[in-house]
């Protein structure tokens, strides 16, 4: 036999390097009069078993307000002087961190040519970023705003984050750089330049939830009640901030860099989808503003193929209408254009095929027809389980594909809404996508999840306790029960339990004893003793119960009872017998009977413990039912029926 020994030392050092030594990507220039040529120096990647091809993208911010998402993007500056660029490397299908870049500042002497490289803007706001986010990693948010007038204008940008329907903050807000004399004000002054009346208004918001607000039509794109507007996004989101323009000339283009610090308390779904907003307002002097929500999907690793949902963590008592919201993300990593790709989509039973609806795509395309075209268009198809989504006759570029300059060019995405089916259960669900490019292998995405909320429901119990062994017995109870609201199937319960209880001892305490009497007669003395019994009690049952199916409930667990008010009433039958009675002799006659009475009380005694079994019928998740549990006593034999009636809330 062989025995190799292998140096712990130098596993020691493995490791060490790896954890120590920090990823950086620097930046390299090339600098001719105002023309600058920026190449980044990346590490090497560590490519991720089983994935395509790790590959880096880059964005650029070049001092001046611009920026780039090239690898090596050619820059011309307009003025003279010193400017920090400052570069993001991510890395895609890496096992690693992205690296870190130092900004780096360049002198820039001469202008020989002032020629703009950068593209004209589509629309007047916008927001973009530079990556999804990861917690613990910082990203990028550009807020880019446009002057659509004919004159010259000043106003105001809203940045909103960190939703409150997430217990933590996702981000830090690290710095705002401007390049425009852009000037921060105190965000809690929100300045309106109108009267506005707040009962005839329409919420400017991308989210489709139903607002309880009287609302009039109004233009989709350009809002005109700045109040509400930022009423609504302060009700939506804890944090924000305001900066100040002036001096915007006609068609002139703007962009302000965010850098957000993802948190480590950052929700931890990777199938999570938040969002950030901006509201721009090109002219102080109007209330007329522009909104633009801009969704991201949390990540562990930085994966252009990905599925997300806005379902991760719902209330199920006020889901039956909501609408939830899918996004499946693609790239094309190959050397070529994709013309086919098809996207197979897992749906949970718990959702209804039938009211999918695509709300968005790229590559931009046509609903196909239900016949054969010859234009690009997206076609919708279903299986038992699945959504299928083919996007037909179009051009998606590959990442690889020679004079491929912009790596956005070469990622799609199909949006879609879905609502639950009319019966569906408090369940997790997991879908997750094949994506297939051509004729290639299909690449499986993450698992998108969504997951309910334990919630509350509390229920009001009332009943009747049967206890066989004692006599006269009269045990009434009310109580309320707290447990998740309409639980699937395991969930725990607690109660507490008021219960008024009367009864008698079931054999009376004899005794007899013998008395000496006037003149030295002697005789018997026999006393009976009945009691009875006055109790409130106060059960607490901590149960583990299981639903069959919606009508039928199953529990078991353990019960505490402790007496909290006990009033003993002795009724004493005292009677003198003739004599001494002798074995074996007649009963002797009473001479004399008396009644005495005694009561004596007591409270929060008599504590017992005991083992229960429970059935209910009815309607087991939420609503009325009705059920039988019995009760063992572990120490005094003190075992029950009891029969209730319940409901639950």
């Amino acid at each position: 036999m062989f025995v190799f020994f292998v140096p712990i030392s130098l596993f020691s050092q493995r490791i060490i390097e790896q954890d120590t030594v920090t990823r950086t990507a620097t930046i390299k220039t090339e600098v001719n009069g105002n023309h600058v040529l920026f190449t980044p120096e990346t590490p090497v990647l560590n490519q991720i078993a089983g994935a395509p091809k790790a590959f880096y993208t880059f964005f650029w911010e070049m001092g001046d307000g611009s920026y780039s998402k090239e690898k090596t993007p050619k820059h011309v500056y307009k003025k003279k002087g010193e400017y920090e660029v400052r570069l993001w490397a991510t890395n895609n299908y890496d096992t690693g961190k992205p690296p870190t870049s130092r900004p780096k500042k360049i002198a820039v002497n001469s202008v020989s040519s002032t020629s703009d490289e950068m593209a004209s803007m589509d629309t007047d706001f916008d927001l973009i970023r530079n990556r999804e986010p990861v917690p613990l990693q910082e990203i990028v948010s550009v807020m880019r705003y446009k002057n659509t007038k004919d004159y010259t204008t000043k106003g105001k940008l809203y940045l909103f984050y960190n939703e409150h329907k997430f217990k933590a903050d996702n981000f830090m807000l690290k710095e705002v750089r401007t390049y425009y004399n852009e000037k921060e004000i105190p965000a809690t002054t929100f300045a309106y330049t109108g009267k506005t009346h707040l009962d005839n208004t329409l919420l400017a918001s991308n989210d489709a939830s139903i607002l309880n607000l009287k609302a009039v039509a109004q233009d989709s794109t350009e809002k005109t009640n700045l109040p509400l507007t930022l009423t609504e996004a302060k009700a939506f989101y804890k944090d924000w901030s305001v900066l100040e323009f002036d001096n915007m000339e006609p068609n002139e283009e703007r962009n302000v860099f965010f850098s957000l610090e993802t948190t480590p308390e950052m929700i931890r779904d990777t199938s999570a989808i938040i969002s950030v907003r901006g509201v721009y307002v090109p002219d102080s002097n109007y209330d007329n503003h522009e909104v633009k929500d801009m969704e991201m999907e949390i990540v562990t690793s930085h994966d252009p193929n990905k599925m997300s949902t806005n379902g991760t963590l719902m209330n199920y008592r006020f889901v039956r209408f909501k609408t939830l919201k899918y996004k499946i993300k693609f790239q094309n990593n190959g050397e070529g254009p994709a013309r086919t790709i098809r996207l197979e989509t897992d749906i949970p039973e718990m959702l209804d095929k039938s009211t999918l609806k695509v709300t968005d795509m790229y590559p931009k395309c046509d609903i196909c027809p239900k016949y054969e075209v010859e234009y690009s268009c997206l076609d919708t198809t279903f299986t038992d389980t699945q959504a299928i989504f083919t996007f037909k006759n179009i051009y998606l570029p590959g990442s690889e594909q020679k004079n491929i300059k912009e790596y956005d060019s070469t990622k799609g995405f199909v949006k879609y809404n879905i609502k639950f089916a009319k019966d569906f259960h408090k369940k997790s669900t997991k879908s997750r996508t094949a994506i297939i490019f051509d004729k290639n292998e299909p690449i499986i995405t993450n698992y998108s999840t969504t997951r309910f909320m334990p919630g509350l429901s509390v229920g009001v119990k009332a009943g009747y306790n049967s206890f066989s062994d004692l006599k006269n017995s009269e045990n009434y109870f009310i109580g309320a029960t707290l447990s998740p609201y309409k639980s699937y199937r395991w969930y725990w319960q607690v109660e507490l339990m008021n219960n008024f209880h009367n009864y008698e001892n079931s054999v009376p305490i004899v005794s007899e004893r013998i008395v000496d009497g006037p003149q030295g007669f002697r005789f018997t003395q026999r006393r009976t003793t009945s009691s009875s019994f006055e109790n409130i009690d106060w059960d607490i049952p901590v149960l583990l119960r299981y639903n069959v199916n919606n009508y039928i409930g199953l529990g078991a667990g353990i019960q505490g009872t402790v007496t909290v008010s006990n009033k003993t009433t002795n009724d004493v039958l005292v009677e003198d017998l003739e004599g001494i009675q002798q074995p074996g002799a007649d009963p002797l006659p009473v001479i004399r009977t008396t009644n005495e009475t005694d009561s004596s009380s007591d409270s929060f005694n008599n504590l017992r413990n005991s083992v229960i079994l429970d059935a209910t019928l009815g309607f087991a998740r939420i609503g009325p039912s009705v059920g039988a549990r019995y009760v063992y006593d572990l120490e005094d034999v003190f075992n029950y029926w009891q029969f209730y009636a319940i409901w639950k809330f």
